[in-house]
């Protein structure tokens, strides 16, 4: 049985440096800000909202065909609410897959802090501006106890 892991958290919690360490262990990682990157969009507020939802629609395609095959998948998105949380916890199981939600509850002064550092230099280390950073911290739901699949990782340091 494949497994499909969805990273859950704000920018800068550290969801992509733990999805690389499962792509390093032969995961296949799906990303929108890499494949945003790759198109020429090099900021996390310059990828037009229809580009975005073309990118996951292709990318649930991928998801879906990689599960099929047996293959391990980590999706690196912020799965900010639950109604997307669920919908891709349907698409595992439509595949047959193992749903794992890993929510990164990381400290607002960190997470502040990682993104003073970040020089948008690969589609990792994106820049989001404290405006931004708001409206996706106003707009997020974060997992709540029924969601029984959910592991937290809580930084804090």
């Amino acid at each position: 049985m494949s497994r499909l892991t969805l990273m859950c958290g704000l920018a800068g919690a550290g969801k992509s440096t733990y999805a690389r360490t499962l792509q390093d262990r032969g995961w296949v990682r799906f990303s929108i800000d890499a494949e945003a990157w790759a198109m020429g969009f090099t900021g996390s507020s310059t990828v037009p909202p229809e580009v975005a939802a073309d990118i996951r629609a292709s990318q649930r395609e991928a998801i879906s065909n990689a599960l099929d095959a047996g293959v391990d998948v980590v999706v690196d998105y912020a799965f900010p609410s639950r109604a997307m949380r669920d919908e891709y916890r349907d698409l595992g199981r439509t595949h047959r897959a193992q749903v794992e939600v890993v929510f990164f509850d990381t400290d607002e002064a960190l997470v502040r802090d990682r993104l003073t550092r970040r020089r948008g230099s690969h589609p990792d280390d994106v820049v989001v501006d404290e405006g931004t950073l708001e409206a996706y911290r106003s707009a997020f739901e974060a997992p709540t106890p029924d969601e029984a699949d959910v592991t937290a990782i809580r930084s804090r340091w």
